[in-house]
Order: C-alpha cells, then structure tokens, then sequence
C-alpha cells in the first residue's frame, strides 16, 4: 500500500491564482495605455492647434503691416480680397476663393491654409462704411480650422488704420 503524506506547508502557486493575477493584471495594463493614448491624442491635437494660432497670427501680422501702409485701395469685386499700392509696391493682392479650406493668397503664393472664412470690410474717418476707394480704415477678420469641423479653432480681427490715407 501506498502512503501518501500531505505537507501543510506547500511552496507554489495554483493555476486558477495565477489566472486571477494575469486577469488582474491586464485590467490594469489596459487602463493605463488607455489613460495614455489619450494623453497622447490631447498633446498632439494642442500642437496642431498651437501651430495653426502661430501661423494664423503670423499671416494677420503681414497682413496688417502691408495693408497699413496703403496709399490707395483698389475697388475690389469682393469682400474677399483687398488690393492696393503701397510705398515700395504695387498692386499687392490678398484674396480668398470664398471655398471653406482653401488658402488665403498673397498675390499667387499661398499665405496661410485651412482657412474657414475671410472677410475685408471698408470704414472712413467717422466709422462709416465706405467703398474701398474711400477707406481710412479695414476691418479684417479670419477664421482658421485646423481639423475642419464646424468651429474655428483660430478667430483673430485686426482693425488697420492706412497711414497713407489722402496721399
């Protein structure tokens, strides 16, 4: 006959503990890559949006410092374009097609992209809206959309009083 002795003190672990542990431990692993990714998605998104603020006040800037030294406004068909002479130029031109993402142009060459909308308005010395011949002062106002969704994520207005008025 065959004795069998039972040890009360038996080093290892069972299978069904080690399951649990594993199962335990993939939850675990599973919330932490999620809380991650989502971080990750959160920074990358900030930085596109970063970037389009930066590039959207680096084109209203050019915009404002070229416009403000106008000496005549040329009529233009639209209030999505300004054309006009300045000291050192002429005929510069910033247009926009009207198409929501298409670029904002500087004569042919792009100055800014993913445009949402783009609108020039005319005001003489008393505030006054006036045709562009007439004008003292532009109104600009952009909107830019990085992920082209309903909203804007950069909305910037800049009011250019022209220095060369009358000249």
């Amino acid at each position: 006959m065959i004795k069998i002795y039972y040890t009360k003190n038996q080093k290892g672990f069972s299978l069904i503990e080690m399951m649990v542990v594993v199962v335990i431990l993939g939850l675990i692993v599973l919330g932490l890559v999620t809380f991650f990714t989502g971080g990750a998605k959160s920074w990358v998104a900030g930085q596109s949006q970063l970037t389009a603020q930066r590039n959207a006040r680096q084109a209203m800037d050019r915009m404002v410092r070229e416009i403000r030294e106008a000496s005549d406004i040329i009529a233009s068909s639209t209030s999505l374009e300004i054309n006009f002479n300045t000291p050192w130029s002429i005929n510069l031109k910033y247009s926009w097609s009207g198409n929501k993402w298409d670029p904002i142009l500087r004569g042919t060459n792009p100055l800014i992209n993913n445009v949402q909308s783009l609108t020039f308005a005319y005001f003489d010395s008393n505030d006054s809206s006036v045709n562009p011949e007439n004008a003292s002062k532009v109104h600009i106002d952009l909107k830019v959309d990085v992920d082209k969704d309903s909203n804007p994520d950069v909305i910037l207005n800049a009011d250019v009083n022209l220095r060369n008025y009358g000249l």
